[in-house]
């Protein structure tokens, strides 16, 4: 063991070299002493203990590499599934499938959906304006809703829906 610190300048040397940066070199280091300290049982007497060193060094290196690298990779794949702008090539096509859906609203139900949505009128004014009560507003607004989120999911029937007559 007291042959250890006669090694420290050659591991700073090394550590040098690998890292780039006196820092991670002397932090690589005390690193690689630690854990010959740890596992100094595992040391073979009559082998050379600065090899037994630098592979020790050369192994914790090579591990810190891949454990940064792995983290690097994490990190922008976090970033990929979220872009600094919103992709717009949809938007026309986004936009003609809901003029397409809106069409095939019964007229009913569209007239509701775009006086309370698109020109933002209350259910009173909406009722007013068709002369129908609040209510049956309320109810139009909801199918409406309802029937234009299935055609715009894919999971409307194209049948359309049979009126009741009393």
């Amino acid at each position: 063991m007291d042959d250890l610190a006669e090694h420290i300048p050659r591991l700073r040397r090394y550590a040098r070299a690998l890292t780039g940066e006196r820092h991670q070199a002397d932090d690589l280091v005390q690193d690689t002493l630690e854990r010959a300290l740890t596992r100094f049982s595992f040391w073979q007497r009559g082998s050379r203990l600065d090899s037994w060193l630098l592979t020790i060094m050369h192994n914790i290196f090579v591990n810190q590499i891949k454990a940064a690298q792995r983290q690097a990779t994490e990190v922008l794949d976090e970033l990929a599934h979220q872009p600094s702008q919103r992709a717009t090539q949809g938007d026309a096509l986004e936009v003609q499938d809901i003029h397409a859906a809106l069409a095939m609203l019964p007229y009913e139900q569209r007239s509701v959906l775009l006086l309370v949505t698109l020109d933002e009128r209350s259910y009173e004014e909406t009722a007013a304006i068709l002369d129908i009560p609040v209510g049956t507003v309320m109810s139009r607004l909801s199918r409406a809703r309802d029937r234009l989120r299935q055609l715009l999911e894919g999971t409307a029937s194209t049948a359309p829906a049979l009126k009741v007559v009393k």
